[in-house]
C-alpha cells in the first residue's frame, strides 16, 4: 500500500510517501513559513520528482491533532481536498502517536515521551514504549502541566527518550532530577510525515466526511472570549 502523509501540527511541516518497503521520500521544512504556503507545494514537488500522481496513491493520511489549531486545520483541509478530488480514502492519526515512531531509535523498552509545546505552561503529551518496533501507549493524548508530566515520568522509574517540538523544554525540566532522560537528536526530534504514514498503516481508513481535527482544549480566541464573558 502506498501512503501519502502530511504533518503540519506544529511549526515544522513535512510530507512523505511510504509503501510496503518503508520510506520512499520525505520533504521536511522548519522555516516558520505558514503551512498554507508550503504544504501542498511540497507534496506536489515530491510526487513530481517520484513520477507519481494521486492516482498512484492508495491512502492519504494526516496528523489530525493535537497541535496548533491553524496547523492542524490546514493539514486536515489539504488532505480532505486532495482525497475528495482523487476519490481516495483518508486516515487521520494522533500527532503524538505519529511522533512516537521517532522513538524506534531508542533502546527497546524505553519510555518514549512525546511533547508538544501547548503554551500557557502546558504540553500536549502521551507516553509510549517501543515493543517490536511499534509504539505501545502508556496513556491517552492529554494536555498536561510541566510539573505533572515530570511527576509522571519520575514515577515510571525508566529511561526516557524525549521527542517533539517541546522536547527541549521537557528535558530541561528533567535534567536536574534522578531521571535517565535522553533528548532526541534534532533530525529525530520533530514531528514528521513518515511517522504519520507509519501510524496510518495499522489504522482504519476513513471517508473524507469522517476526517476531523482533534483538539484537547479550546483555541486561544475561545479562551479569551470566555475570560471576557465569564471573567475566568
Amino acid at each position: 500500500m502506498r501512503i501519502l502523509g502530511f504533518e503540519s501540527s506544529a511549526k515544522s511541516a513535512s510530507v512523505a510517501v511510504c509503501d510496503e518497503n518503508g520510506l520512499v521520500a520525505q520533504y521536511f521544512q522548519n522555516s516558520g513559513l505558514t503551512h498554507s504556503r508550503t504544504l501542498l507545494p511540497m507534496a506536489e514537488d515530491m510526487l513530481k520528482n517520484l513520477s507519481l500522481t494521486l492516482s498512484d496513491i492508495d491512502l492519504i493520511a494526516c496528523a489530525q491533532g493535537p497541535g496548533s489549531f491553524t496547523g492542524v486545520r490546514i493539514g486536515v483541509s489539504a488532505v480532505k481536498g486532495l482525497a475528495w478530488a482523487a476519490e481516495k480514502p483518508v486516515c487521520g492519526v494522533s500527532s503524538l502517536l505519529a511522533m512516537a515512531y521517532n522513538g524506534v531509535a531508542a533502546v527497546e523498552g524505553s519510555t518514549i515521551c512525546c511533547v508538544m509545546d501547548a503554551k500557557r505552561g502546558q504540553f500536549y503529551n502521551a507516553l509510549f514504549t517501543i515493543k517490536d518496533g511499534i509504539p505501545v501507549r502508556f496513556c491517552e493524548d492529554r494536555a498536561i502541566s510541566c510539573s505533572k508530566l515530570v511527576e509522571d515520568i519520575e514515577n515510571l522509574n525508566k529511561s526516557v527518550f524525549i521527542v517533539g517540538d517541546g522536547a527541549a523544554l521537557c528535558y530541561n525540566a528533567l535534567k536536574n532530577l534522578s531521571v535517565n532522560a535522553v533528548l532526541a537528536p534534532e533530525p529525530l526530534r520533530f514531528q514528521s510525515a513518515w511517522g504519520v504514514c507509519m501510524a496510518a498503516e495499522s489504522a482504519p481508513a476513513q471517508s473524507v466526511h469522517e476526517l476531523l481535527p482533534v483538539y484537547l482544549r479550546l483555541s486561544q480566541a475561545e479562551r479569551e472570549r470566555q475570560e471576557r464573558v465569564f471573567g475566568k
